[in-house]
């Protein structure tokens, strides 16, 4: 036995098994299975790998002096789950072993169920026993300890990853051969799991409940640059900022994962995952942990499929609500994974989108969530070359505006180094998503969650809005909408953009200008009003936008005095560093970085001086910042490949979608380069970064800034 337990751990590129939940049998309840609870101490690990010799000894309240087994044998369970460090003898720390088969520190696991919560924090399985603390336990005392290991598990879980052997990717004949699970896969992807009918029908009972948690309407602001102009003077390229607010969720919802949540819409999500041999060791068991984290943050009435390439794609789980029986399932799916091969992104997405296609039945919104750390080998891109076309890389059913009324976007996350960062930022932008860069590994879970907290607050779907000019000599010059499709129509009187989706409580900005005329006819002038309609994801009724009331300004024989609107000037600066972004790139991809770099450094000082960055405007600060981030990556070429391009792009990313992306430790929502987080994003990632006692996650260390990185180097 423990030579196959042995076997199947190398076997997964690692020396633990990241929360495998339990094997049980559907005939068989956990209240009728007949388990025991042990808190035991566990002894040294041996190289043996026997785990059949581990013994345990019960712990009593009267116990002052505890003895420890003698036993050489290795135990599979040597490794503390909560605060992952090893449960080795002569530290004063009681073993737990759950009925699940899950063990833990005494004290972890006391502190984790100590209100009452039966539930496992690996498994999700439902306890019949829970272990409690002896009456005279002193809590100052023990979460003193508590808090010296929280203090001490990022580094503990560092050193153990470290210790995972890499598994290079297996070779035939010259070639790579994926090692995929080996599950069988039917033609055509119909077989996903039904919807929550029940669910449905409550929602459509409770819709005049929930009226209070949720505002129904969407917020539309307009701000002109300056609130009047000389009637005998001409404006051109007048300024006027349109600015949109989605509706609320009732942010107590997300409190409660797995009950059924009335007042969002559930989502069809698909994870396409790489698993080649570069992914081997440390980032295939933090992915694993982040797949954890994602399954068990979707509800009863979410559904999700688990796509996992290298050389070749193969859909390892079908498209399944997560209830507690489908999460456990979707967890073995994700344990089962294990490194090889090589990459071959096309096919991944090819499956990824066969899932949507193919099912009998759809949830409101739907997304796929792309991760890869290496290169595209199998097609002809180049990710230093700008002009390339990827869209042989997408499946035409999720490209944006295909016409097939399709709409899946790709949040492509960008792991580590070495991906192909040009090809996963042409994804998201082709599909309607967004690209985050995952530079430091250990905080994927929090880039995973950021995105995963937006997907599962979506109050606006099929947003388009309207801008039509009121006064008939007026005309719009132009409309500045970053990745947003936008067409002017009735020669140039009225402008059209496509919004699609929205989280709740998200914001859009968009900038028009126009060319006001000199006009004596009277002392005010009426410039625009703005339109729209959307699709509740909730009711899938469509809504229409109140019409807002004209947008006027004063027309004085002499203007004076007048004071530009802080909002126009903050979002001119933010399309301003945008362009520069992508200028400056341009330049680094022709190989001129000190261009580059001055593009970046001339936009920077350009700002400064601008109102509203006096005015110490945050968004302003947050940009101020990212230019300079980017200015120091790209110092030099070896820098910029590394590190540089992926971190612009995903600048580039989040700006032209007013989207959050993950960037370094960007996910941190005090961080200066983090302008676009919603409460629900912030809110998972904050799940994601505490544990029960308010640490870090486990496993999660902060990512470096670039000038320590440098200064490591």
């Amino acid at each position: 036995m423990g030579s196959k337990w042995r076997k199947v751990k190398l076997a997964i590129g690692m020396n633990i098994c990241l929360l495998s939940p339990k094997t049980m049998d559907h005939s068989t309840s956990l209240d009728a299975a007949t388990t025991t609870t042990t808190t035991t101490f566990s002894d040294d690990l041996s190289p043996s790998g026997d785990a059949s010799g581990h013994h345990s000894t019960t712990l009593t309240p009267s116990s002052s002096a505890l003895r420890l087994s003698k036993s050489k044998s290795k135990s599979s369970k040597g490794m503390c789950a909560i605060c992952l460090t090893t449960m080795k003898p002569g530290h004063g720390h009681a073993i737990f072993t759950a009925e699940c088969s899950h063990t833990f520190h005494f004290h972890c696991i006391t502190a984790n169920v100590k209100h009452g919560n039966r539930i496992c924090p690996v498994c999700r399985a439902k306890w019949k026993e829970i272990p409690f603390r002896n009456p005279s336990f002193n809590a100052s005392t023990d979460l003193s300890r508590i808090n010296q290991v929280s203090s001490q598990r990022d580094d503990a879980l560092a050193t153990m990853l470290r210790r995972i052997p890499s598994q290079p990717a297996n070779n035939i004949g010259g070639r790579r051969r994926s090692s995929l699970p080996n599950v069988p896969e039917p033609v055509i992807f119909d077989d996903d799991e039904s919807l929550d009918q029940q669910a449905a029908t409550n929602q459509t009972n409770n819709d005049a409940q929930t009226d209070h948690n949720v505002i129904k309407t969407l917020e539309i602001r307009t701000y002109p640059e300056v609130s009047a102009v000389s009637n005998s003077a001409s404006h051109d390229n007048f300024a006027l900022l349109v600015h949109l607010k989605a509706p609320k969720r009732n942010i107590t919802e997300l409190s409660s994962p797995t009950s059924v949540q009335n007042s969002r819409a559930p989502i069809d999500l698909v994870t396409v995952l790489d698993v080649s041999g570069s992914m081997a060791g440390t980032k295939l068991a933090l992915l694993k942990r982040a797949m954890s984290f994602v399954i068990q943050n979707l509800s009863s009435s979410d559904r999700l499929s688990v796509v996992a390439f290298s050389s070749t794609a193969c859909r390892i789980f079908p498209l399944q609500r997560m209830t507690d029986s489908g999460k456990q399932h979707a967890l073995q799916a994700v344990n089962s994974l294990c490194p090889n091969g090589g990459t071959n992104i096309a096919e991944g997405l090819k499956k990824g989108a066969k899932v949507f296609v193919d099912r009998k039945f759809k949830n409101p919104v739907g997304s796929i969530m792309l991760l890869s750390d290496g290169q595209d080998a199998y097609t002809s891109s180049s990710r230093s070359h700008i002009g390339t076309d990827y869209r042989s890389l997408i499946p035409n059913p999720i490209q944006r505006n295909n016409g097939s009324g399709l709409h899946i976007p790709v949040h492509a996350f960008g792991f580590g180094i070495d991906h192909d960062a040009t090809a996963m930022h042409s994804i998201s932008e082709i599909s309607g998503g967004t690209f985050s860069f995952v530079e430091a590994e250990g905080v994927i879970q929090d880039a995973f969650a950021q995105c995963v907290g937006g997907l599962l607050s979506v109050v606006v779907q099929e947003l388009q809005v309207e801008v039509v000019c009121v006064h008939p000599k007026l005309q719009l010059s132009s409309l500045k909408a970053g990745s947003y499709q936008t067409n002017l129509i009735a020669n140039a009187r009225t402008a059209s953009i496509k919004v699609g989706d929205l989280y709740a409580e998200e914001e859009r900005d968009f900038l028009v200008t126009l060319n006001v005329p000199v006009d004596k006819s009277s002392n005010e002038m009426s410039l625009l009003a703005v339109r729209g309609f959307y699709r509740d994801p909730m009711t899938k009724e469509m809504v229409g936008l109140e019409e807002t009331s004209e947008v006027k300004i004063q027309r004085p024989s002499v203007a004076k005095g007048q004071v530009l609107s802080i909002e126009v000037d903050r979002q001119r600066n933010r399309l301003s560093a945008a362009e520069a972004m992508a200028e400056a790139r341009v330049k680094a991809e022709r190989g001129d970085l000190s261009g580059a770099v001055s593009v970046l450094e001339n936009c920077h000082k350009a700002l400064a001086e601008t109102v509203s960055a006096k005015a110490g405007d945050r968004l302003c600060v947050a940009l101020a910042a990212e230019l300079k981030e980017m200015q120091e990556r790209m110092a030099n070429q070896r820098v910029y490949e590394q590190s540089g391009r992926a971190y612009v792009l995903s600048g580039l990313s989040s700006h032209s979608w007013q989207r959050a992306t993950a960037r370094g430790d960007s996910t941190e929502s005090t961080s200066l380069v983090q302008a676009y987080q919603t409460p629900s994003m912030v809110d998972m990632v904050t799940r994601s970064q505490t544990l029960i006692l308010g640490g870090p996650q486990l496993g999660l260390w902060p990512a470096k800034s670039f000038p320590d990185r440098k200064k490591e180097k």
